[in-house]
């Protein structure tokens, strides 16, 4: 099971930001969208991430005039990425370790998809609830 099998489920569309963005237009993406975070996009490399977490952060050590600030200037960078060969547990271990929840998928410097550690973990209930019930329907065969 490796990335390549969520993006070909949820698809390769990315929502993304540029850094030249204030924060208040950030904020205002998530919660259209209603998502956590999206890939800081700069020279069509993904500098960052921007999440939740980093409003939350900006806000606390800025007060309200965090909204006015950049994108780039409170992001979380580098980004931590995968590419689709990489596998559902290895990236779900990245994530534990890193202490994250979102990965942009790179292939050829470009970002291709980003999932979440939702996707991940949804992806891996579908796949052992299909096993077992394969292993269910083996066994009242037998």
């Amino acid at each position: 099971m490796t990335i390549a099998a969520i993006l070909g489920g949820k698809g390769h569309d990315v929502v993304s930001i540029t850094g030249d963005r204030t924060v208040a237009e950030a904020v205002a993406l998530l919660a259209a969208r209603r998502i956590g975070a999206v890939p800081v996009i700069e020279d069509g490399v993904v500098a960052g991430i921007f999440s939740e977490r980093d409003v939350i952060h900006c806000l606390d050590s800025k007060g309200a005039d965090a909204l006015e600030r950049k994108v780039h200037d409170v992001m979380t960078a580098p980004a931590i990425s995968v590419t689709r060969q990489e596998s559902v547990l290895g990236a779900l271990a990245l994530m534990t370790q890193r202490r994250i929840r979102h990965l942009p998928v790179i292939e050829g410097g470009a970002c291709i998809g980003f999932v979440s550690i939702g996707d991940l973990v949804k992806y891996r209930i579908e796949r052992i609830e299909s096993e077992a019930e394969a292993m269910r329907m083996y066994i009242q065969a037998v």
